[in-house]
């Protein structure tokens, strides 16, 4: 179908410049390498993304160590030691991943997070390449790289073992691959968006959302008279088989990723959460570089090449669609803006050379605003020192406090008597306490604990018969009225200890209580399903 343009040497559509080559060229005409060739080629590549890449896995990897566990993470562990084709919350492939370090590290904070750092840092790889796609000089695609590597979503997000650095990436070369099928026309790249999609959905669903909303603006827009093809079906193909075991297990399992979307829906959307939605995207790349990400916008609806405008289609309805439903959730887009930032590097790169110091000082307030971010979102302080950054980014709060949970269950525990404790059970509100008393207690004693909140309720009550329950629940704002609630259940409910950590954080667990309950009013077994819930 695209025979004519695909056999172009130079890889660009006939009587079309690759987008941008012109403003390069205009910046710096003594350099051929540096604006990209006169025929329409595209620029060398700039070895000098794999430093930055070098360097934010460096920094991720030496910073790895610090603190503890973050609560997700104790969830993903217990997770990797329950293997399945999917999770209430997540796909299945970052639980794989945490089985792997398992298996080669053991429980380990910086085995179980090289995964995301090295997914940082083929992200920072990726920023560069879409500029290059986009017919940037060296020059262009280095600066998108220390865009990206600059990205507090990346940089907060790849610190933390969860969904988000694989998200991230998968968004990023979803774009990446977009572009070059604009610029070359080569539709046979639509199976590898399709493999994107596909592998990206099974870390986290929203690669889905982002691959169904392109695939509309494809079909739905000009660009479906230039690259829409049997091979963009069979790329959309690829994806639904990539996904088929996700959906076979959220089939047989009441399609429970459906009742995990509204319970998040109901606590992090509204209309109440649209302004911290907007306001939060300001915090997704470096504030000086918010300038770069919307020149880019503008770039790419100026660029007159119908691929690369299907971009800024999925951006804006995936803004609307977000920020209604999941406004709290405030990094949903981060993988789309390392694309946006590496069309703002293309698009402004000649006004950036046009005159001394522009670009000086975009570098100089790139530095001051990352290192900013970096106290937030990554363990740079001392643990005693992070409570301010809580209500900023809960990533370092919630790391804190864990070993002393742990001690303070074990304590409990073995103050039962043997009998007593024969026919007790071990059970937590939240999955972070369960995976922090399976993963930070193994060898101490302690039973396997369970929970009722997500993928842990399946798993089961451990012993149905039990007649001690031994409670652990976060603080008040995050479980109010827990003492009454358990009375629910049984007839004896007493306060053995109160929770805290020795930094004087206020995360999820300060404030909370490990409990004592005895007398069950019905068998532990037949109140289990009245237990479950999803958030």
């Amino acid at each position: 179908m695209h025979t004519g343009r695909i056999g172009r040497a130079d890889g660009a559509t006939d009587g079309q410049r690759p987008g941008a080559a012109g403003m390069a060229d205009k910046a710096d005409t003594g350099r051929a390498d540096e604006a990209g060739e006169a025929d329409g080629r595209i620029a060398p590549l700039d070895r000098r993304l794999f430093v930055v890449a070098g360097a934010v896995f460096a920094v991720l990897m030496a910073l790895s160590p610090r603190y503890g566990f973050h609560i997700d993470e104790l969830y993903f562990l217990d997770s990797a030691r329950h293997l399945q084709a999917s999770y209430v919350d997540q796909p299945a492939l970052a639980p794989l991943l945490a089985r792997v370090s398992l298996s080669l590290f053991g429980v380990s904070e910086a085995g179980l997070r090289l995964w995301p750092a090295l997914a940082a840092a083929g992200t920072v790889v990726v920023g560069g390449l879409t500029a290059r796609e986009f017919g940037g000089a060296r020059r262009a695609q280095l600066l998108a790289a220390i865009a990206t590597g600059t990205m507090p979503v990346l940089l907060g997000g790849a610190h933390v073992a969860n969904t988000t650095s694989y998200e991230v990436l998968a968004w990023a070369a979803i774009a990446l691959v977009v572009v070059r099928i604009d610029r070359t026309g080569d539709t046979r790249w639509w199976l590898a968006v399709g493999a994107l999609v596909g592998l990206g959905s099974e870390f986290n669903h929203l690669a889905a959302f982002f691959g169904i909303v392109l695939l509309a603006a494809v079909l739905l827009g000009p660009a479906r008279r230039t690259v829409a093809d049997r091979r963009l079906l069979a790329g959309a193909a690829i994806a639904v088989l990539l996904v088929l075991p996700d959906v076979w297990w959220q089939a047989r399992h009441g399609w429970a990723m459906f009742a995990m979307t509204r319970a998040l829906n109901g606590e992090n959307g509204g209309l109440g959460n649209v302004p911290t939605w907007i306001v939060g995207q300001l915090g997704m790349s470096c504030l000086v570089m918010t300038v770069l990400w919307v020149a880019g916008l503008r770039f790419l609806r100026r660029s007159g090449r119908p691929l690369w405008r299907c971009l800024v289609t999925a951006y804006a309805v995936l803004f609307v669609l977000f920020a209604v439903t999941t406004g709290a959730q405030v990094y949903y887009l981060g993988g789309l803006y390392v694309c946006l930032l590496a069309a703002g590097a293309v698009g402004l790169d000649g006004w950036l050379y046009s005159r001394r110091g522009r670009l000086r000082d975009l570098m100089i307030g790139t530095a001051v605003s990352a290192a900013m971010f970096a106290v937030i979102v990554l363990p740079v302080l001392p643990p005693s020192d992070v409570a301010w950054t809580y209500g900023i980014s809960a990533n370092s709060g919630e790391t804190l406090g864990w070993p002393q949970l742990v001690g303070t269950v074990r304590q409990i525990w073995t103050g039962l008597p043997p009998e007593q404790r024969a026919d007790a059970v071990i059970f937590a509100d939240d999955y972070g306490e369960a995976g922090a008393v399976n993963e930070l207690g193994r060898g101490t004693g302690l039973p396997t604990a369970v929970s009722a909140h997500n993928t842990d309720w399946w798993w089961g009550p451990g012993n149905p018969h039990a007649t001690t329950v031994v409670a652990i629940a976060p603080g008040p704002d995050h479980a109010p009225g827990y003492t009454a609630h358990l009375r629910r259940y049984f007839r004896h409910v007493r306060v053995a200890a109160t929770l805290s950590n020795p930094d004087g954080v206020h995360n999820v667990e300060w404030g909370g209580h490990v409990y004592v309950c005895t007398g069950p009013r019905r068998p532990w077994g037949t109140m289990w399903p009245e237990l479950r819930h999803y958030g």
